[in-house]
């Protein structure tokens, strides 16, 4: 099994440099190049993309701008010459940020992440089933070592923490390597709502929203963020 790759940077010199380490690495394939991240819309509205080498400072359109554009993201390695927008990127639930120049080594570390990304995904995603006619899907969640079953209707909300995040069912938590996004991609959209980039929360346990916070039936009171206030406004009402 291989990750389909796509480099997207504008200089030739970036592309020679990340094709000549992929080809040492025997679980990433190279299956596109573009030199403009628009050209690379289309290019992923035609072809399965694993994992993305994505530069930041294009022409048009940044590498930031165009992660936000994408509805379903493939795993994606930034790869700048900048060092100032290494925060901003793991917002956006980068696998990884590496400055130019960076060595094989370093490629190498990043590429193990996106493929233990990778088939954390893949895992979950196989294990979403019924337990019965009428019951709530499950999925599995890999916490301490162990491969943990939970319902999802008793998932109250979920905390991002970098690249883990913290499954809460009351006011207990499994702790899991996987991304918010990876969560909010799996879970049903009709149930989950994002608040909060770091935040991903069940409807069903919303008990009211007031000014910047909503506050939960067991209590918890969690942060509405600013780019997510009116989505919350939209679905739970007048927020003060």
């Amino acid at each position: 099994m291989s990750l389909r790759c796509l480099i997207i940077d504008d200089e030739p010199l970036a592309h020679d440099i990340i094709l000549s380490y992929i080809k040492d690495i025997p679980f990433l394939e190279t299956k596109g190049q573009c030199y403009r991240a628009t050209d690379a819309l289309e290019f992923l509205n035609k072809n399965e993309i694993d994992l993305i080498f994505l530069d930041i400072r294009m022409p048009k359109l940044s590498g930031l701008d165009f992660i936000r554009t994408l509805k379903h993201k493939p795993i994606i390695i930034i790869t700048s010459a900048y060092e100032e927008y290494a925060l901003e990127s793991f917002d956006l639930d980068v696998c990884d940020y590496l400055q130019k120049p960076f060595r094989f080594d370093r490629i190498l570390k990043a590429a193990n992440r996106a493929l233990e990304i990778y088939n954390l995904k893949a895992t979950a995603g196989r294990s979403i089933e019924s337990k019965n006619s009428s019951s709530s899907q499950q999925i599995s969640i890999k916490s301490d070592k162990k491969s943990i079953l939970i319902d999802v209707d008793n998932i109250q909300y979920l905390e991002s923490l970098g690249n883990y995040v913290k499954v809460y069912q009351d006011l207990k938590f499994l702790l899991t390597a996987r991304t918010l996004s990876s969560f909010e991609e799996q879970l049903p959209a009709e149930n989950f709502i994002r608040i909060h980039k770091s935040y991903l929360l069940n409807k069903k346990f919303v008990h009211y929203a007031e000014g910047n916070c909503i506050y939960l039936k067991n209590g918890s009171e969690l942060p509405i963020g600013k780019n997510f206030r009116q989505i919350v406004k939209d679905w739970i009402g007048n927020i003060d």
